[in-house]
């Protein structure tokens, strides 16, 4: 009987690579597709000036439902599929730098910190010119005024089907590489990596954390799979409420054009005081955390449906 509070966690070597990231792909677009609208939200609150616009997220919600319609929470949801490519780099650093870690070290802890960072750093590297154009479709509409950039309306663009489907998206592009060339795509680059290769970082060790003190208060036969939907939600938020200072940060240098971090920042305490650091935050969390239940459960179902066949019989659910 396996003892109580460890939970075995499957290591990449346990894994058939085949099975997995065939379903991987499928369990990161639906997972993508879900929290998008929460994502479009947190962005729109993030950049607007004090309560300008919407006074928080519920309010968000309804006003661009009534002005927009559903469509409009998917805002520049299309090109921000491409980010699929990250999240399976993602996944497979992150496998990959704890296996490597697991040689000089047996801490679990360790070896989340380091892996859950170097995840980070590789996907964000992929997904920011991603999330640069996406970012600017998502303002689109009631938000237009507060971005740079502004596609044309589709009407302008239907010449073909094949163009109406990515035409805002293109527009955009040339719009930014016109105006700040290649740069333009990794503005705010450093920024990303401030926040989400610390946020990564801390999920991680949190999850397995709350993860373990679940299974010393749960009874022993309780399925792991839901003391693990649990823990990904309060780990989410315990790493959303630290890092979301950059984030806030992060959203205005990359949607308004600004290059200083520093002189974001000061701006923002200057003109909106010490809870502009707060803007998105419950948005963010609630993003976050069912974000992490369909993150978890879709990941641990599929490393476990991605079991080599000989170690199926071998792990308890």
């Amino acid at each position: 009987m396996q003892q109580k509070g460890v939970m075995q966690i499957i290591e990449w070597e346990d894994l058939d690579k085949r099975k997995f990231y065939s379903l991987g792909v499928f369990m990161t677009l639906t997972t993508r597709a879900s929290v998008y609208p929460a994502s479009l939200i947190r962005t729109r609150l993030q950049v607007q000036k004090g309560k300008a616009l919407y006074s928080g997220t519920i309010d968000a919600f309804c006003k661009i439902i009534r002005a927009e319609g559903v469509r409009g929470l998917y805002r520049g949801f299309m090109v921000n599929t491409f980010t699929l490519i990250s999240g399976q780099a993602y996944i497979t650093t992150y496998e990959l730098v704890r296996k490597y870690v697991s040689q000089y070290s047996p801490s679990n802890t360790v070896k989340s910190v380091v892996a859950g960072g170097a995840a980070s750093l590789v996907a964000q590297t992929i997904t920011v010119p991603i999330d640069i154009v996406s970012q600017h479709l998502m303002m689109q509409g009631q938000g237009e005024h507060l971005t740079r950039f502004k596609a044309k309306p589709k009407r302008m663009l239907a010449a073909s089907k094949r163009k109406l489907i990515f035409g805002q998206s293109r527009d955009i592009t040339v719009q930014i590489f016109a105006a700040d060339g290649f740069r333009g795509f990794y503005r705010g680059y450093v920024a990303s990596l401030l926040t989400y290769i610390p946020n990564s970082a801390l999920w991680w060790p949190f999850y397995h954390f709350y993860t373990e003190q679940l299974s010393l208060m749960a009874p022993t036969e309780c399925p792991h799979l839901i003391l693990q939907a649990l823990a990904g939600p309060m780990a989410a938020a315990t790493a959303s409420t630290i890092t979301n200072p950059m984030d806030v940060v992060r959203a205005r240098v990359q949607v308004e054009g600004r290059s200083s971090l520093i002189e974001t920042f000061k701006q923002l305490l200057a003109e909106e005081g010490v809870w502009a650091m707060t803007k998105g935050l419950s948005a963010r969390i609630i993003s976050s955390m069912p974000t992490s239940v369909l993150i978890v459960v879709g990941y641990e179902t599929l490393k476990r449906l991605s079991l080599k066949d000989e170690l199926v019989d071998s792990r308890h659910w």
